[in-house]
């Protein structure tokens, strides 16, 4: 220590050289000063590319995830490999000099994907003075964010919707009502602050529910329907006369409270005769006994059925019948052929109004030598405008084919641009009965007939799906009141579920004044159209079209194109029309493989085959990905 301060002494006292040492002692700072500099520049580079690639990660990680694939915060292992892949791609191992680096992600209660990263930054000059590394940190969130959406749900209804998907325990049709519900929810959690979600469903099979959601001018006040008339054949036959005669003896009838549900349910009646006898006077006599619970069900104007049970418990009654010998009657028939109604009274007396609904009076039921009024319902369904029959689907022509006009505005004075009702209880298979249904003999013009035809209505071959809905905003509880509501019947004909589809999401036909962008920001506009199965149309369906081989309003048995052909002509068609209104087309296969028709509607990309209900799920996920504006939160 003495030494050290002797030398410290005369140095102080010797000038010579010091500048030398000066210079010397104030370099170490400028050196610290210049080598961090140099330090903290890589790290702030580092940072910045971690920071790139972090985003970059979590951005393709959230296009990846399956909204619905997730119990916990742990990403899946194929979301996880695609947010690794992308943040390798963008930040390599050793980048920028660089050490050990981590990238770790997580699911947040919403869906966005979270991630945080951390990078390893070796010091140079720094290293000097015992800062060997720089720790980087960056955090990164994405998720999807909808602006104003109009969501239209056209969904297949149809029969082969209550079939079960291999490896599924629900049918398809409960599967479509889940992972729709699920849908939803999504969209709302997802939508901006402040921006209108908006959602629309057309159910279909042979055709739309759509009746209640038109102005009343937009239907015709007459209409031709497959009918038909008692008529006198000129003939006179022996008729044999009875008095018959009925007594009630015990037990009990009584009606049960009416209610509403999707379906008329299963019921069933047992009649018993308990004894027979013959009085001396010839008259003949039957003691029957009625057990059981049946159903009174009507179609209300929603889709509804209203069901009034009845119920017989040992009712039991006497049905006496004398002959009284023969008379000449006139002989009569049934002419079966179109027939004018006067459907106006199902429209409101104030044209921009919906229709009123309600049911007509018309004299077809009964046999044909005691004809009875019978009622005819509009159950919401419809018959589309005037067509014509297209042999050149590169060149139609809109101003014949109304139907596919799809801004069309109806006149209320020209009755080919306007709507008609669909009245299947008044509507008759012509020359069709259950003993020659594989060997029908159809004829256009009509036919005389003793015998009762086949009844549209009353044999399953007019299939009215759940009313249809506009557009609007939708909590879940109404989404899910509505799918639940939801049945399935009825062939398959995708033209009409796509027309209607578009005129209830077109931003300028039918529903322009709802439809239009609010608050000068542009409103996007989806279709999601999901079908079970192949176009399968029936030629004695009455559809939108009437009954296809009896009206002959777009094809007939003679058409150059089969009726499955010309279904998918005019989808073709629509699918053509919908996309001239900037409208974003997707379609599902669900348990089906989609047919090039569908395939070309919606275009590469926009299309999916879902053979069970978790590929379902990923299907309208991947749907949201597409459809929402994928953007980092913070």
């Amino acid at each position: 220590m003495k030494a050290a301060a002797r030398f410290a002494a005369r140095l102080s006292r010797d000038q010579a050289g010091n500048t030398l040492m000066i210079v010397a002692f104030a370099l170490v700072p400028i050196l610290a000063m210049v080598g961090g500099g140099i330090d903290m520049g890589r790290g702030y580079l580092s940072q910045s590319r971690l920071q790139q690639a972090c985003d970059a990660g979590v951005l393709a990680a959230r296009k990846k995830l399956a909204n619905d694939n997730v119990t916990g915060t742990t990403p899946p292992a194929n979301v996880k490999t695609e947010g690794d892949k992308f943040f390798t791609a963008n930040f390599k191992t050793g980048s920028y000099g660089t050490g050990t680096r981590t990238f770790t992600m997580a699911i947040e209660k919403d869906k966005s994907v979270s991630g945080k990263a951390n990078v390893k930054v070796p010091t140079t000059l720094m290293a000097l003075f015992g800062y060997k590394e720089l720790s980087i940190d960056v955090s990164c969130e994405a998720k999807v964010n909808f602006s104003n959406t109009d969501v239209m749900m056209v969904l297949d209804v149809t029969g082969s919707m209550n079939e079960t998907n291999p490896g599924d325990s629900k049918s398809r049709i409960k599967v479509l009502r889940d992972v729709v519900k699920s849908f939803h929810a999504q969209l709302e959690k997802a939508k901006s602050s402040g921006a209108r979600m908006r959602y629309g469903f057309v159910p279909y099979a042979s055709n739309v529910n759509v009746g209640y959601l038109l102005k009343s001018g937009w239907l015709v006040d007459k209409w031709t329907y497959e009918g038909r008339e008692a008529h006198d054949t000129g003939v006179m036959v022996d008729n044999q006369k009875y008095q018959t005669n009925t007594s009630y003896e015990s037990g009990t009838f009584a009606y049960g409270s009416t209610y509403a549900a999707p379906s008329c349910p299963v019921g069933g009646l047992t009649w018993v005769v308990v004894n027979y006898w013959t009085d001396p006077d010839g008259t003949e006599n039957w003691r029957v006994r009625i057990d059981g619970t049946d159903y009174n069900c009507e179609t209300t104007a929603e889709g509804d059925t209203t069901i009034t049970p009845f119920t017989y418990n040992a009712y039991t009654y006497v049905y006496s019948q004398k002959a009284l010998g023969t008379v000449k009657e006139k002989l009569y028939d049934w002419y079966y052929q179109p027939i004018s109604l006067d459907v106006s009274t199902f429209k409101s007396n104030f044209p921009d109004m919906p229709p009123v609904g309600g049911k007509i009076k018309v004299k077809m039921g009964g046999t044909p030598s005691a004809p009875a009024f019978m009622d005819a319902k509009f159950n919401g369904c419809i018959e589309e405008r005037k067509t014509y029959e297209i042999d050149d689907y590169a060149n139609v022509d809109l101003s014949k084919a109304l139907d596919l006009d799809i801004d069309m505005i109806p006149s209320d004075t020209d009755p080919d641009t306007q709507w008609k009702p669909q009245l299947p209880e008044i509507s008759w298979e012509r020359s069709l009965t259950w003993s020659n249904y594989w060997m029908w003999n159809w004829t256009p013009g009509g036919d005389y007939s003793t015998e009762d035809f086949i009844n549209a209505g009353s044999s399953g071959f007019a299939s009215c799906p759940r009313a249809a809905l506009k557009l609007a905003e939708m909590s879940s509880g109404e989404v899910s009141t509505y799918l639940d509501s939801l049945n399935a019947a009825g062939s398959t004909y995708h033209d009409i579920g796509m027309i209607w589809g578009e005129r209830l999401l077109s931003p300028t036909g039918l529903f322009a004044s709802e439809n239009a962008d609010i608050g000068g920001v542009a409103t996007n506009r989806h279709l999601i159209f999901l079908t079970d199965g192949l176009t399968q149309p029936n030629e004695i369906n009455y559809g939108a079209y009437g009954i296809e081989s009896l009206s002959r309003r777009r094809w007939s048995p003679s058409s150059k194109y089969t009726l499955t052909k010309v279904v998918e002509n005019r989808l073709a068609v629509a699918c053509k029309e919908v996309k001239k209104k900037n409208i974003t087309v997707w379609v599902i296969g669900f348990g089906v493989a989609l047919n090039p028709v569908l395939t070309d509607c919606a275009g590469k990309g926009h299309y999916f085959e879902a053979s069970n209900a978790a590929s379902l799920y990923t299907a309208f996920d991947q749907i949201i990905g597409g459809m929402g504006d994928l953007r980092i939160s913070k």
